[in-house]
């Protein structure tokens, strides 16, 4: 508790998941929460409700990730809204369709890759030159284990998130010297509904994860908090894997 008092977080991709997971654990460290979502109104404002019952500041703010004037619109609302910004979680992406490469649509691959990497990649370019100039903040990404596992039939999606991995190691050496610390949170099998999906083409996968459960929201929401805090503050352009001991 208070790890974070007085900081001011962005959480994309908000309205439920891992991003609701880690926008509700920042706040419960005290920090001011803005969220952003594409569709879901009515449970974006749910979760600021939430965030504002812990005693924070909450705001919510539609974007779509591909865009970047939204994006940018989205950064600069929250800052207004919160008054700063410290923290910048680029966590919205959509998961993969079980294909193999060669059955994959070209225009579901663009989909992916504009939402899973350019998404991310137009976070952090709206959100750089408020952190650089101000010369701190953190960044968080959210990956994947599925960079590094590379498993069949997701081709669009593990290259997306193996390339979310590259690009947060680059932002963090470019940015160091100006005390701007950038990592990765590449999750497992996390319960949520996209876990649901996976569970239900790939069969029983708690059996592929020695510590014989599936993690929680609440989990990667807790390692958000110590990568976002002063406990963390030598730490940059590594990617922590939560998965169970699954990679």
């Amino acid at each position: 508790m208070g790890k974070l008092e007085g900081k001011k977080a962005l959480v994309t991709g908000a309205s439920r998941g891992i991003g609701k997971g880690i926008a509700l654990a920042l706040a419960g460290a005290g920090a001011d929460v803005a969220i952003g979502y594409r569709r879901e109104q009515g449970a974006a404002d749910a979760v600021v409700k939430e965030i504002e019952r812990l005693g924070c500041r909450g705001a919510a703010f539609a974007a779509d990730v591909r865009e970047y004037d939204a994006v940018a619109a989205m950064g600069n609302g929250a800052r207004d809204a919160l008054g700063g910004l410290d923290i910048v979680v680029a966590n919205a992406g959509v998961p993969t369709r079980f294909e193999s490469t060669h059955e994959v649509d070209p225009g579901y691959w663009d989909r992916v890759i504009q939402i899973d990497l350019y998404g991310v990649f137009h976070t952090l370019h709206a959100a750089l030159p408020h952190l650089r100039k101000q010369r701190d903040g953190v960044i968080l990404t959210v990956s994947s284990v599925a960079a590094d596992a590379c498993g069949p039939k997701g081709a669009a999606y593990n290259a997306a998130k193996a390339g979310v991995n590259a690009l947060t190691k680059t932002v963090s050496r470019e940015n160091a010297r100006r005390s701007i610390r950038c990592n990765v949170i590449a999750p497992g099998l996390i319960q949520t509904d996209i876990a649901d999906g996976m569970q239900e083409f790939h069969g029983d996968l708690e059996k592929t994860i020695p510590l014989g459960r599936i993690g929680t929201i609440e989990e990667v929401g807790a390692l958000a908090v110590f990568l976002s805090s002063k406990d963390a503050e030598w730490i940059t352009g590594k990617v922590f894997r939560i998965d169970g001991g699954a990679w």
